[in-house]
């Protein structure tokens, strides 16, 4: 017969540091029930980790973003779909996605009912995944410097949706940019932008946005608007903040709902 391996409690017991273990019963045994039930635990405490977040699924990149402590408006943007759905309603059938990881807004748009979207990422595409590849191969996404004339005939697009580009851009650059962005599009123009304070970018990524991010107060950006003549959308800025409400959605990024150019 085999000997049982002594209790530990037991020898804390005797030395009289731990009385209320000492109280324990020293053959008592632990219920295997409760062995199941921390399994169970356990095992729900870890669906809940993996699936965590908007959509319950999150990308390597997104991942790593917020272990750092980083912004992702694109990522945000995502999570805005069903709202913004509610706001702009048919306006979404056919949707420009302007950004860093566009491929990332490209294809959950794309898993939108009556949603067609295209892509313009405005730096080079690295360590691109294979579904972004296939959405470059069909001409969903492309890469193209937003300083320059964008490559679309006028209100090309039912809604033009940007993010984290603008906040890489002085205002020589975005002088010419917005009323770019407003030009392809037909029923709007909307725009993720960082608040003040937050962090964004790596040091290792300064290479590829050229400079660092510059976040601009709501204020700047209305003052700015204004100065270049783009208008404030107020009824898809109320249907928006209803559709916030009623879904208990918060914004991690500053939104802005512009119309566009007639």
């Amino acid at each position: 017969m085999s000997r049982r391996p002594g209790n530990p409690a037991r020898r804390f017991a005797d030395g009289g540091s731990l009385p209320f273990v000492g109280s324990m019963h020293s053959k008592s045994r632990s219920s295997p029930l409760l062995s199941i039930g921390l399994l169970v635990v356990g095992a729900i405490l870890l669906i809940g980790y993996l699936y965590s977040g908007s959509g319950g699924r999150t990308s390597d990149r997104e991942a790593l973003g917020n272990a750092e402590g980083g912004v992702s408006c694109t990522s945000e943007v995502q999570r805005a779909i069903p709202i913004l759905k509610k706001a702009y309603g048919d306006s979404m059938r056919k949707v420009l996605h302007v950004g860093p990881d566009t491929c990332l807004a490209v294809s959950s748009l794309l898993r939108e009912e009556d949603t067609e979207a295209w892509g313009v990422e405005p730096y080079d595409l690295d360590d691109v995944s294979a579904n972004c590849k296939s959405l470059v191969r069909k001409g969903l996404v492309r890469v193209a410097d937003i300083k320059f004339p964008l490559p679309y005939r006028a209100k090309s697009f039912s809604l033009v949706v940007v993010s984290d580009a603008l906040d890489y851009l002085s205002p020589k650059y975005l002088n010419k940019t917005l009323p770019e962005l407003a030009r392809v599009s037909a029923d709007g123009l909307i725009i993720f932008s960082g608040h003040p304070g937050q962090q964004r970018v790596k040091v290792a990524e300064m290479s590829k946005f050229g400079r660092p991010a510059k976040f601009r107060s709501s204020s700047w950006w209305i003052r700015y608007f204004v100065q270049i003549g783009l208008q404030v959308n107020e009824p898809a800025i109320k249907k928006f903040e209803q559709a916030s409400l009623k879904k208990s959605y918060k914004p991690a990024c500053q939104v802005f709902h512009l119309q566009s150019h007639d």
